[in-house]
C-alpha cells in the first residue's frame, strides 16, 4: 500500500463519516485529527472520484462500522480497524500501514509536543512503515526500560528507528524494563538522567504502546524481560493482558503484581487521565486486548478487522 492508496482510503473514511454517518466536516477533521481544509479536501476528492453515491463503496465501510461499535461499547475517544489482508500469523504489515498513517497525522497536526512510545514487533512495524519526514516540533520519548534485566539489546525498540526517519530528538530510557528487584528499582530511579527521562515520558500528552500477552510465547518473555517464574506468577493471578508493564485481568482490573515494584515505566494514570493509544491485533492478543479495554484505561485503540470482530463477540 502507496501514499496515493493511503490517501485514498482516508478519503473514503472522510466521505463515509460525512455523508452516511451525518457528521460535519468539522467533526470529520477532529475525529480523523486532521484540519479542516485537509478534511474538506479529502470529501470533496471523494465525491470527484466517484465513491459517493447512496452509500460508501469498498471495504472500508466495514471498518468504519465497526469502528463506531467498539468505540461505544468501550467508551474509546477513536479507534481505527485495518481491513484484512489475509496475513498470516499477527497482522503485523496492516497495523503498521494504518499505525503509520495515524502518527503521521499527529505529528503533522502539531498538537503534541511531546509523544511516548512503546516498544514491541506491532511499533517497530508502525516506525517501519513511516514515511522519511522532517519533524522539529516533536519529540519522541520511551515510555518504558529500553534494555533486558541482563543489559542486552531490545530487539524491538523503536526510538533509534524513529528517530532516523524524523530527524527527531528521540529520549531512550537506558534501564530494564523490569529491575532484579525493587531496590535496583530505587537505585535506577535516583540517577538524574533516568529520572528526567522518566518525568518526560509522563508528560508525553499521547502516548502510543501495543498490547502484550501473558505466556510463553509474549514478547516479554521471548525477548528475555521477564523470566518464566514470573510470568506463571502473573497467570497464577489471573493476568491475562499487559500494556506499558502494568497486567490486567480479564475483567480489566490492574492487578498487583511481584512485578509492579519492579516496573520501570510510565505511570498509568487515573481513568481518563491519559490519552493512551494501543496498537494490537491478532489471534493470540484478542483475549489480552479485551481485558485491556475492559479497563478503560485507553483513549484509542488501532486493531485489525478480524480482532474488532471477535472483540465485539466477547
Amino acid at each position: 500500500m502507496n501514499q496515493a492508496t493511503d490517501e485514498r482510503s482516508l478519503a473514503i473514511r472522510a466521505a463515509w463519516m460525512h455523508y452516511q454517518g451525518g457528521m460535519t466536516q468539522a467533526a470529520v477533521a477532529e475525529r480523523l485529527g486532521l484540519t479542516s481544509v485537509k478534511a474538506h479536501r479529502l470529501i470533496a476528492r471523494a465525491l470527484a472520484e466517484g465513491h459517493v453515491k447512496i452509500t460508501i463503496q469498498g471495504d472500508i465501510v466495514e471498518c468504519v462500522e465497526l469502528e463506531n461499535e467498539l468505540r461505544t461499547r468501550f467508551a474509546l475517544d477513536f479507534c481505527m480497524v485495518a481491513p484484512d489482508l489475509e496475513e498470516e500469523g499477527q497482522p503485523y504489515k496492516a497495523l503498521g500501514l494504518l499505525g503509520a498513517n495515524y502518527l503521521v497525522r499527529q505529528i503533522e497536526n502539531g498538537q503534541h509536543h511531546v509523544i511516548g512510545l512503546g516498544h514491541g514487533r506491532t511499533l517497530a512495524a508502525v516506525v517501519q512503515n513511516l514515511p522519511r519526514m522532517n519533524v522539529s516540533q516533536t519529540r519522541f520519548v520511551s515510555l518504558l526500560g529500553d534494555v533486558t534485566p541482563d543489559y542486552s539489546v531490545n530487539p524491538h525498540d523503536v526510538m533509534h528507528s524513529i528517530a532516523a526517519k524524523t530527524g527527531a530528538r528521540a529520549h531512550v530510557l537506558p534501564v530494564p524494563y523490569f529491575a532484579n528487584s525493587a531496590e535496583d528499582r530505587e537505585v535506577l530511579l535516583a540517577q538524574r538522567g533516568v529520572h528526567d527521562i522518566l518525568d518526560l515520558a509522563n508528560q508525553a500528552t499521547l502516548k502510543i504502546a501495543g498490547i502484550g500477552t501473558v505466556g510463553s510465547s509474549a514478547t516479554i518473555a521471548l525477548s528475555r524481560m521477564l523470566e518464566q517464574r514470573d510470568i506463571k506468577a502473573i497467570q497464577s493471578q489471573g493476568g491475562i493482558g499487559e500494556i506499558l508493564g502494568h497486567f490486567f485481568d480479564k475483567h480489566g482490573r490492574v492487578l498487583e503484581t511481584a512485578l509492579s515494584n519492579r516496573t520501570l515505566s510510565v505511570s498509568l494514570g487515573g481513568l481518563g487521565r491519559d490519552q493512551i493509544v494501543a496498537i494490537a491485533g491478532g489471534r493470540d492478543k484478542q483475549e489480552a486486548i479485551h481485558a485491556v479495554l475492559q479497563s478503560r484505561r485507553l483513549s484509542g485503540l488501532i486493531t485489525d478487522e478480524a480482532t474488532a470482530k471477535a472483540l465485539l463477540t466477547m
